[in-house]
């Protein structure tokens, strides 16, 4: 008697897609210790308020608020009695050194937690070409505000839609684990859309309208910025807590493809 074997149909359908290669462009796996690679990372610097009436003065090159250590990234936000407004903190960012302009940008972290807290993993563009915030576009991969703790935010500003008009287009998740557990914020950004994601889940999309650059500035090449913020207009809302300093936010990688894992949306 002859045995007969069955493919299911679906394995055979499955070992016909061509699955499309997922091809890295850039990426920091943070394998150096001391200050972060300045091949990939520059800083902004002081305490400006950054438009936001925030506290903090961000450093450059110092390694108490911005270090690599056991292959991570950590960002640190202090009490600093050297400046004015008490706190420091950094701001490290890829402009001149590496921008994009359509990936899938992915980051490895986990976050500070307490009131007053305010980090980010954003992106804004290399050069104004429409004009100032917010005409030319910022891309918010994370955003927590320390009084919400375990909310993330994932959001667009343009001039059209921006938070100073409550006009933003974006949406919130629930990380319990923020603070404990890394997490990976990423983003797939297209010509037709951005897609937000947490751990390989997408939970929001931003479709291109077809409109003008009011409403659809993302054409152009932009750089990423990773953050704390103290206090500020939105992570201030309801004061900082003194006793909760030093805060970390802790990178395990970032990492920029030409196309999320997997199949092709």
């Amino acid at each position: 008697m002859k045995l007969r074997f069955f493919i299911p149909a679906f394995l055979l359908l499955a070992s016909c897609i061509d699955l499309p290669a997922q091809n890295l462009l850039w990426s920091d796996e943070f394998d150096q210790s001391g200050l972060p690679d300045p091949s990939k990372w520059t800083y902004d610097v002081g305490d400006s308020g950054w438009g936001n009436n925030e506290l903090e003065y961000y450093t450059e090159k110092d390694l108490k608020n911005a270090r690599v250590e056991d292959g991570l990234l950590i960002i640190e936000a202090i009490q600093d009695s050297a400046y004015p407004k008490g706190y420091s903190s950094a701001r490290l960012l890829t402009r001149g050194l590496a921008s994009w302009k359509y990936g899938y940008i992915e980051v490895k972290a986990k976050l500070p937690e307490g009131r007053g807290t305010w980090p980010a993993i954003w992106m804004l563009p290399d050069k104004a070409t429409y004009g100032g915030w917010p005409k030319s576009g910022e891309i918010d991969i994370m955003e927590h505000v320390g009084f919400d703790p375990g909310v993330v935010h994932g959001t667009v500003h343009t001039e059209a839609f921006n938070h100073t008009r409550s006009t933003q287009k974006g949406k919130q998740v629930k990380v319990d684990t923020f603070h404990q557990d890394f997490h990976t914020y990423a983003i797939h950004w297209q010509k037709d859309q951005i897609d937000f994601y947490l751990d390989g889940k997408k939970y929001f999309t931003f479709a291109n309208t077809g409109g003008d650059f009011e409403e659809w500035p993302f054409d152009q090449p932009f750089h990423l910025i990773l953050n704390i913020a103290v206090g500020g207009n939105w992570g201030g809302q309801k004061g900082v807590d003194d006793s909760i300093w030093p805060q970390r936010m802790e990178i395990d990688y970032v990492r920029v493809y030409d196309s999320p894992p997997g199949p092709k949306e």
